[in-house]
């Protein structure tokens, strides 16, 4: 039996249909110490070892959000990472990868160590960072160690808490080359910020969300994606094009996969759940940057979940207080808070646009996109995949408990959501976190904030575990 079966069980996850990397089937999953021991067909393992039942679920690995903003440093009045990651946990995410637009920025080695200091002590969850792009040092890309990041994020478009925006084409390809030389995995709010400028000048300032749309629209995106793409065919640089916003953008980036680019992009669970219909109800709680567009685009972007065109799911977890999203329209942020939303709300869309669809291959689908693809992508070792030698790190999911999801039940720092009155189609009831429960949902009760930096574990090599 597997080395880590040597030592005593000391947990089984009994009872559920557990989702692996070769399907999904009736399973007893064995905690050894803080990873998987073993995936037993039956549970013949002595009556002493604890049980924790999962009748009627499904077992998942532990999710991986690659797309929050946790706020810290400077900005913990919004949301700080004692919410962020009780909010993650209450999702099912166990990983996540925060963005460095902070007080101060994370545009250096040593900005992301101070970062890592900082954090420590106060998450749920394991971590990892984007450093982001200092477009006056593009070189730090070509010599930047995995132990700091595997990826760093450009901000092609400006907005409330972007720290460096790249406008410069010439800086763009050297950042391009530098991220080539590195291997270093870029990650991209690919807009164009001049596109943006010239209808600002000549719109003027938004008056209501129904101008907000015209002012941020397609065409920013789409050009922006143009140049990505002819930059990824200059010099091979990895890419991920994140929260993609319309059918254009994601025809494009289709197209490119095919052509065998290195491109990958992300979806959100805001432009899968809202339309610009929602924005002019509900005003600047779904204000986001790139801006919520028509129902034909979010049919697109389920078109591209459902033909695996997607690499990942994230949240764009962003939130305000209350008080900065009541502004005027001109200066009301974008954002929303989404990590403890996302994976119900994904499923909830995914039941309701194909309820004939088996359950087992939406569930592995949402694993696939939400746990697998970012955890490889980005070098978690050990994440995304439930298996022996895995971390322990796991997620019992109710499938079909319809929930009505409350301003009660949030659990980010800023207290609101934008899915407030919604009926999810299932739930979180137990998140594991290294072999311990870091959330019990019949209990509404946390655990201990045991999340550790991944930096070092990047040396190991990413993909499937022996």
């Amino acid at each position: 039996m597997d080395e880590l079966m040597d030592s005593p069980a000391d947990l089984a996850v009994t009872g559920g249909r557990v989702v692996t990397p070769d399907g999904v089937r009736e399973a007893t999953v064995v905690v050894s110490g803080k990873r998987i021991g073993a995936v037993l067909d039956g549970d013949d393992l002595p009556v002493s070892v604890p049980r924790l039942r999962a009748d009627g679920c499904y077992v998942l690995p532990g999710l991986v959000d690659s797309h929050v903003h946790f706020r810290t440093p400077g900005l913990e009045h919004k949301e700080d990472w004692a919410h962020g990651s009780r909010a993650a946990v209450a999702g099912g995410v166990t990983t996540v990868i925060d963005m460095p637009n902070t007080v101060p920025p994370g545009l250096d080695p040593e900005a992301m160590v101070a970062k890592a200091a900082l954090v420590a002590g106060s998450s749920l969850v394991d971590y990892r960072f984007h450093i982001g792009v200092d477009p006056r040092r593009p070189e730090l890309l070509a010599g930047l160690s995995p132990e700091i990041a595997v990826s760093a994020k450009v901000f092609m478009a400006g907005h409330h808490t972007a720290p460096t925006v790249v406008r410069d084409p010439a800086r763009l390809d050297e950042i391009f080359a530098a991220a080539a030389a590195g291997g270093v995995q870029l990650v991209l709010h690919a807009e164009d910020d001049a596109l943006f400028a010239l209808l600002d000048n000549w719109r003027g300032e938004p008056r209501d969300y129904r101008d907000y749309e015209r002012r941020r629209p397609r065409s920013g995106g789409i050009a922006a994606v143009a140049t990505v793409l002819e930059l990824v065919r200059r010099h091979g640089t990895r890419a991920h094009v994140l929260h993609l916003s319309s059918a254009e953008e994601a025809d494009l980036m289709a197209a490119a996969q095919a052509a065998g680019l290195p491109v990958t992009f992300e979806l959100t669970g805001h432009h899968l759940s809202f339309t610009d219909a929602d924005t002019l109800k509900m005003g600047a709680r779904t204000r986001l940057s790139p801006a919520i567009r028509s129902q034909d685009d979010q049919d697109r972007l389920w078109a591209a979940l459902w033909a695996g065109e997607v690499a990942s799911l994230g949240s764009d977890h962003a939130p305000h207080t209350i008080a900065e999203k009541s502004r005027r329209v001109a200066d009301a942020p974008p954002g929303l808070p989404g990590v403890q939303e996302l994976a119900t709300a994904v499923w909830t869309g995914m039941r309701r646009r194909r309820p004939d669809e088996p359950a087992d291959v939406a569930i592995a689908r949402l694993v696939e996109h939400l746990a697998a693809r970012p955890a490889a992508m980005f070098r978690l070792p050990g994440k995304g995949r439930l298996e022996p030698g895995a971390d322990a790190d796991l997620v019992i999911f109710d499938p079909d408990r319809p929930t009505m999801f409350s301003a009660r039940d949030v659990y980010a720092k800023c207290g609101w959501s934008a899915y407030e009155g919604w009926t999810m189609a299932g739930r979180v009831r137990t998140t594991l976190k290294a072999g311990r429960v870091a959330w019990d949902a019949e209990r509404r009760a946390f655990g201990p904030p045991t999340g550790r930096w991944l930096g070092t574990a990047a040396r190991e090599p990413a993909g499937r575990l022996a």
